[in-house]
């Protein structure tokens, strides 16, 4: 694989995007993503932050400490990885994370490879999702995508704006892929607003540095209080209220996180107060 540093957006012609490199190295290493090009785009994506809007290419580790930034999307950013992985993984990046299925990340034929079976559904599936998993049992692992849905952020790419929520899209027989960025496109800023107040709580196996088995994040906007699950669905979940769990569809081994969410949202919106 030939590896292309270009120093400019117009040197951009297709390949295999890289920053941090905490996804996209381990997928190619597993034979999960391939190409003949690996494009290191550190040089042509914005870093930093700037008011509301902050550089595709700003690391977790910047996120977590700069006081401009919303305390939901700061504590996922905080708890999303450890200081190793956070000090070298970039917010865009962590907006396209893969899902940890094991019967994805193992190469099994399932619908996100273009087979017919959602294997998690028959088989073992205890960290899988309980929204949306009829077609794909998979769950999203980013905190940090759930912490921008709550906050209502607006994603730039090289080819448009657009909201957070359509970046993703719920895999179906017509459309497989989470992610609706086009072949070539890059995100390259987030416009996050400032709330009132926000929040980001996380269920995990470990205490520290593991992916959400549950997280919410919760933001209020003088009289609207946006709710995001992150771990529950194929990507990042939007909750209309807190009632929104009534409509969860829990596999059998999945049912418990049910009523942490439920757990969870209640204390995230009495911290909005």
């Amino acid at each position: 694989m030939e590896l292309l540093q270009p120093s400019s957006l117009a040197e951009l012609d297709g390949g295999v995007y890289i920053h941090g490199g905490t996804e996209v190295v381990p997928l190619v290493r597993d034979g999960i993503l391939s190409g003949e090009r690996l494009v290191d785009i550190r040089a042509v994506v914005p870093r930093g932050v700037q008011g509301t809007v902050i550089g595709a290419g700003t690391t977790l580790a910047e996120l977590e400490v700069d006081p401009q930034i919303p305390d939901a999307l700061r504590e996922a950013c905080r708890l999303a990885a450890s200081p190793q992985l956070r000090n070298m993984g970039s917010i865009g990046g962590n907006l396209l994370q893969a899902t940890r299925c094991w019967y994805w990340r193992l190469k099994y034929p399932c619908r996100l490879h273009g087979g017919d079976r959602c294997h998690a559904r028959e088989g073992e599936h205890r960290e899988h999702a309980v929204f949306a998993n009829d077609f794909c049992a998979s769950a999203h692992p980013s905190d940090i995508a759930a912490a921008l849905l709550a906050l209502n952020a607006r994603v730039r790419t090289t080819a448009r704006e657009l909201a957070l929520f359509e970046l993703y899209r719920v895999p179906s027989e017509d459309e497989r892929d989470v992610v609706r960025l086009q072949p070539g496109e890059l995100i390259l800023e987030l416009d996050v607003p400032a709330p009132d107040s926000s929040v980001y709580l996380k269920a995990m196996d470990r205490r520290r540095w593991s992916f959400p088995q549950v997280g919410v994040a919760a933001a209020r906007f003088g009289g609207e209080t946006r709710i995001a699950l992150a771990g529950v669905a194929p990507i990042p979940w939007l909750l209309d209220s807190p009632e929104g769990l009534d409509a969860a569809t829990p596999l059998p081994r999945t049912e418990w996180k049910v009523p942490v969410a439920r757990a969870l949202v209640q204390r995230a919106v009495t911290a909005l107060q």
